[in-house]
């Protein structure tokens, strides 16, 4: 595998559950009526579509 593609890999995966888990974190924040757990959680929303962008560049890749 190539390096650029097991960097993406790694990036995509980070970033989904990375994403996953402060969308957890933002919307316990926003239930508990901290005035920025929206916020979080939007944001968490962004990662979470880059690492699903990813996913999709990574199939366009032409990897042995």
């Amino acid at each position: 595998m190539k390096p650029v593609v097991a960097r993406i890999e790694a990036l995509i995966w980070t970033l989904i559950y990375g994403g996953l888990l402060a969308a957890g974190v933002g919307i316990a924040l926003a239930r508990e009526g901290a005035p920025y757990g929206v916020a979080v959680v939007i944001a968490a929303a962004v990662v979470v579509a880059i690492g699903v962008a990813l996913v999709w560049v990574r199939s366009r890749l032409h990897a042995p």
